[in-house]
């Protein structure tokens, strides 16, 4: 009988603290890969609450931030890697399985030609959103209906290159635990808090918090650099690729802000205009 991909959570939440297991899959059509493959749908990572980590470094800083592992696939012609080695053991001891996998598995499992030798199957982690608190000196990006896997990897791999206190999600975003948003992360995606919420709620979150909320909009009449980002700490609000911020959104700001341009471009890339918001708030704690 072949488990679902998530049995070893299943396994620990019933107490029963028990190595993994280690199995050798050589065929596509076999049910683990199946459901393995199912997770590149958000029905399917909704469902089991699972995602997928592609390569060694991904799968390192994931157990290295302790975010639960269910099972590790990994190359078998790869076998004889160090790293490798110490990283499946790793995964046994702590309950989940190891699938050991034909490079066909791996190209099926990853939608791609020459994959990476290991694969992590992880289970969802997000913060509450009322567990966000934002200190003097500190910065939260706040992303309104963001649609671009990449544009929200690189975000997240912002903030963590920052210190910012979190990235919040607000509406109808692109699913973070997707394998391109993951993979745009390079790995900061174990590391940087990440909440998601409804406007209604971001809203009545924003009226609780002491910080100061700036908004990037086209309205803008403020040079973001004047805003004193570092006294409360400061909420970074950033509007969708498209449409910018909702109305309601950007009438919560307490400033609304733009970024002076001097070339024919009408705006910048979603990404490199947080990174810039972010760094500029961040301009006086960051130091070499």
């Amino acid at each position: 009988m072949t488990e679902r991909p998530d049995a070893p959570h299943r396994r620990r939440s019933q107490g029963l603290a028990a190595p993994g297991r280690v199995k050798e899959v050589t065929s596509t059509a076999n049910p683990i890969v199946k459901d393995i493959r199912a997770l590149a749908q958000k029905k399917h990572r909704d469902e089991t609450g699972l995602f997928l980590a592609e390569g060694l470094k991904l799968v390192i800083d994931a157990l290295d931030a302790g975010w639960e592992i269910s099972s590790l696939v990994v190359a078998k012609a790869a076998s004889d890697n160090p790293l490798l080695q110490k990283i499946a053991s790793r995964t046994v001891a702590l309950g989940a399985d190891l699938i050991e996998a034909n490079g066909k598995v791996l190209e099926a499992i990853t939608r791609r030609d020459n994959p990476q030798s290991a694969i992590g199957v992880f289970r969802k982690r997000l913060t509450p959103l009322d567990a966000l608190r934002i200190k003097p000196g500190e910065a939260l990006i706040a992303l309104d209906r963001v649609r671009d896997p990449g544009n929200l990897g690189t975000v997240l791999r912002t903030a963590d290159a920052a210190g910012a206190a979190g990235v919040v999600l607000i509406g109808e975003t692109v699913d973070p635990f997707s394998l391109e948003a993951v993979r745009a992360t390079m790995g900061s995606i174990f590391a940087v808090p990440l909440a998601r919420a409804s406007e209604a709620d971001f809203l009545k979150w924003r009226r609780s918090t002491p910080a100061l909320v700036v908004g990037t909009h086209m309205k803008g009449e403020t040079d973001y650099r004047d805003p004193d980002y570092g006294a409360k700490g400061a909420v970074l609000l950033m509007g969708n690729e498209q449409a910018g911020l909702t109305d309601t959104l950007a009438e919560s700001c307490d400033t609304l802000v733009r970024i002076p341009q001097a070339g024919r471009a009408d705006s910048l890339n979603l990404a490199v205009a947080t990174g810039v918001m972010l760094f500029e708030a961040r301009r006086g704690v960051l130091k070499l």
